[in-house]
């Protein structure tokens, strides 16, 4: 059982893991031979820690052995290089971070550790999370386990091709505007981002504030639930942590989609989105009907468009606040050589930052400039208040709204170098991110081989509902059973 254990979801680790068939150390090892063996192609990890991982699966054994321990205890998982873990480097997959070693831990990274899960490594992005191939990474890029000359998407480019390729059964990614649900739809896996505040960001290195929110990446929906059980909830140490109460996400997944009020918004179906990927997600949405949930097919959300434009105005703005810290003198890289103070600053970001992350600051930066602040970002917040709004007014007749998650299938490698074709890509998934509500993707199907994902968006802290509806779907259906080729 141990070596064909790396495509079991969390759910049956855990069951092998209390019924003793393996051991969290045997589980451990598997994985990381799988990650030997596999990630040469893949470049799904940065870091690697195999005695970390090896010392905490023992420790998990042990309370095993007790009858103790969650879901969680003695499971293996990969962890974004954007979320701090103390005494293990977190690069942001960029050179400004290259020898960072946090001396704390991130919430989420301190409160899976309570859990008893096992870290097998830190998974590769895009630097500092700004992108939506993961070929912006400072160090390699990620191939996607479906076709190696194509893109996992981005950022959680790492997180999502490792669970694809059995080198993680769950790992978690940040989402500041689509980078868990759009790398889950390009690798065929589940990604879930939950309503802004309701999981700590506390340890994860900022790219845009107002935006930034850190969800699981997983093979089912029951895992995804799993995992949020572990990480949701309030955190004095997060300024934007919301004090809702935390369910028990698992509950309730399988009462179905009977009854359920499904909104299809057609702006996001037409113009820009290709139409294999469009008729696929449609045949899904069909299957939610027939399992019982009334489909209002032309669902319209006109502000929505707009939520691309608002996002590449106040998440630049946010990002150009945020690595201002970057200055080679506290910490990071810091150019050596023998100038005055601003030249060693200015030679510190040109060669510490890449070429998307200073696109990016050039453009907060000029958003925010005097003479442009109120045309630009003060107009961008206002229609964001407009898209919040319009998905109020949506969500008072309807449960659920439902979109393609990615408007095209995974790209090759190389083949997009416009930047303003690559922030296309985030066109379905920016407006949850913008209004802050849920949002998951559960893979329906494929185009030419390659993963489709539909997205499901709810109200504010509408978890529970989202999670039953795409596990509905995924039970009608077995698409995560299916797994690459490698």
């Amino acid at each position: 059982m141990a070596e064909d254990a790396h495509y079991m979801s969390v759910r049956r680790m855990s069951d092998a893991l209390r019924a003793r068939e393996l051991s969290a150390v045997e589980l451990a090892d598997v994985h990381l031979r799988r990650i030997d063996a596999v990630d040469g192609s893949l470049g799904a990890y940065l870091a690697r820690t195999p005695e970390l991982a090896r010392e905490q699966a023992a420790a998990a054994d042990a309370v095993l052995a007790k009858g103790d321990g969650g879901p969680l205890m003695g499971v293996p998982m990969q962890l974004k290089d954007n979320m701090a873990t103390r005494g293990v480097a977190t690069t942001c997959a960029s050179r400004m971070l290259e020898t960072y070693v946090p001396p704390y831990d991130a919430a989420v990274t301190g409160a899976l550790g309570q859990a008893g899960a096992v870290l097998l490594g830190k998974g590769n992005m895009d630097e500092y999370a700004m992108g939506s191939s993961s070929e912006t990474s400072a160090f390699k890029p990620v191939h996607n386990p479906w076709d190696l000359e194509r893109v996992p998407g981005g950022s959680s480019g790492g997180p999502a091709a490792a669970v694809a390729a059995g080198l993680a059964p769950y790992a978690l990614g940040s989402d500041t505007g689509g980078s868990i649900r759009q790398p889950a739809a390009l690798c065929g896996v589940v990604g879930l981002k939950p309503t802004y505040g309701l999981v700590s960001r506390y340890g994860l290195i900022a790219f845009a504030s107002s935006l930034d929110q850190i969800g699981p990446l997983t093979r089912t929906v029951e895992d995804a639930a799993l995992v949020l059980n572990a990480i949701a909830g309030h955190d004095a140490r997060d300024s934007t942590s919301i004090e809702a109460p935390v369910a028990d996400y698992t509950r309730g997944l399988e009462d179905g989609v009977r009854g359920l009020r499904v909104g299809v918004v057609s702006e996001l179906f037409g113009e820009g989105i290709d139409p294999e990927v469009a008729r696929v997600t449609r045949e899904a949405i069909v299957q939610l009907e027939t399992l019982g949930a009334i489909v209002d097919w032309d669902v319209s959300l006109p502000t929505s468009r707009a939520a691309l434009a608002v996002y590449y105005v106040l998440a630049p703005s946010e990002c150009s606040a945020n690595l201002a810290r970057y200055d080679g003198v506290k910490y990071g890289y810091a150019d050596q050589g023998e100038r005055s103070l601003m030249a060693a600053l200015e030679a510190t970001r040109r060669d510490g930052f890449g070429a998307e992350v200073k696109r990016r600051i050039l453009m907060g930066t000029y958003a925010l400039s005097a003479g442009y602040y109120d045309a630009y970002y003060k107009k961008a917040q206002q229609v964001r208040t407009l898209i919040r709004r319009e998905f109020d007014e949506a969500f008072e007749r309807l449960d659920v709204l439902v979109t393609p998650t990615s408007p095209t299938v995974a790209f090759k490698l190389g083949e997009i170098v416009d930047p303003i074709v690559m922030h296309a890509n985030d066109v379905c998934t920016v407006p949850a991110n913008v209004a802050g509500l849920p949002g998951i993707s559960v893979p329906c199907g494929f185009v030419e081989a390659l993963p489709v994902g539909m997205q499901l968006i709810g109200p504010h802290l509408s978890e529970a509902t989202l999670l039953r509806t795409a596990h509905a779907y995924e039970q009608a259906t077995g698409w995560h059973d299916v797994h690459p080729a490698l």
